[in-house]
């Protein structure tokens, strides 16, 4: 099969669309590796006190991250961001209102490789979140590991991005008043090894931290479900019991952090590469469901409410699904 080019006259807009996912794409994948080596860098030229006094000043603030984070409207605002949405394109759908007195958990799924709906929905304003929930902050829950990566973490926390752990999570959640969100891609990174175009399989039945997390901070739950998420990229072919499955889940659990071997298109050719497919992507926001503050949940407690949130979870796809492209066969796999 012969490569397809991209054509020589493209409109500015479209070109800088593509920018502005191509330093998206470089930011998850390489400017982390970057940051480090430039920190290591330093330390042997004659500007290593640069590196040393970072490093203290990552230790005075480390509380930061899992805090709220050091969120910047600026940063949210950035035009970049707007191309970015376009690219795809993303919009952001609303289905009820959410009174900014409460603190509320979004459960966003599916996890899709890169999360690109979460990031553009919830890290960003270019879909108009804040416009569309006033007084409601959004909070996107990362891996913990990121925020330890010198300078990388200062390009982060500005978004809206804080560590998924525990203690961050119900720090944002715990907080008096009200308006806070917190967004967790409950399938996580082992959900990423089954983004491809056509899944509909979401690891939730095994998940209940985060509904542990709901009850113990009275935080009410709230389904997301990102029609276009997996659409974005292929993926080589990793069916479980495969040894490239039985690979990338053993250095899933080693480094909490998932490989899936993915490709779409490049930057100037559409044939192959690690940019996203033009694909839209629709994030569908749910209606709250009420969680009443239990400090010690029992089990059953925990299995009502999760079974409450999957019902109201499919119901969500099942109302919107084929008005976002979707066969009305189409049904969710939850495993």
């Amino acid at each position: 099969m012969g490569i397809k080019f991209a054509p020589l006259r493209i409109p500015l807009e479209r070109r800088l669309q593509t920018l502005g996912v191509l330093q998206w794409v470089f930011s998850f994948l390489a400017l982390s590796q970057c940051c480090l080596l430039v920190f290591v860098f330093l330390l042997f030229t004659k500007y290593w006190c640069v590196s040393v006094l970072y490093t203290v000043w990552m230790y005075v603030d480390r509380e930061t991250p899992s805090s709220g984070g050091r969120r910047s409207t600026w940063v949210r605002n950035w035009a970049i961001w707007r191309y970015f949405r376009d690219y795809f394109p993303i919009t952001l759908v609303k289905t009820a209102d959410l009174d900014p007195s409460h603190n509320y958990l979004f459960g966003f799924h599916p996890h899709g490789v890169l999360v690109a709906g979460a990031f553009g929905n919830f890290c960003t304003e270019a879909t108009g979140f804040s416009h569309m929930y006033p007084g409601l902050t959004p909070h996107l829950l990362m891996l913990p590991f990121w925020f330890n990566l010198p300078f990388f973490r200062e390009y982060i926390i500005p978004s809206g991005l804080v560590p998924s752990c525990r203690l961050s999570a119900a720090r944002v959640l715990g907080r008096v008043g009200g308006g806070q969100v917190a967004v967790v891609a409950v399938g996580g990174p082992p959900e990423a090894l089954d983004a491809r175009p056509g899944a509909l399989t979401l690891r939730v039945r095994a998940r209940t931290g985060f509904i542990r997390l709901a009850l113990t901070t009275g935080a009410q739950l709230v389904p997301v479900f990102s029609f276009g998420e997996n659409e974005l990229f292929d993926q080589v072919e990793n069916p479980p019991g495969s040894a490239l499955r039985y690979a990338q889940d053993k250095l899933q659990k080693v480094m909490g952090l998932s490989f899936p071997l993915f490709h779409a298109r490049g930057v100037f050719q559409y044939s192959f590469g690690l940019l996203p497919y033009r694909k839209p992507i629709y994030t569908v926001v749910g209606k709250p469901i009420p969680v009443e503050r239990n400090a010690s949940p029992t089990d059953q407690d925990i299995e009502s409410l999760h079974k409450a949130y999957l019902d109201q979870l499919t119901c969500l796809f099942e109302e919107n699904k084929i008005k976002f492209g979707l066969a009305e066969n189409s049904h969710l796999e939850l495993i």
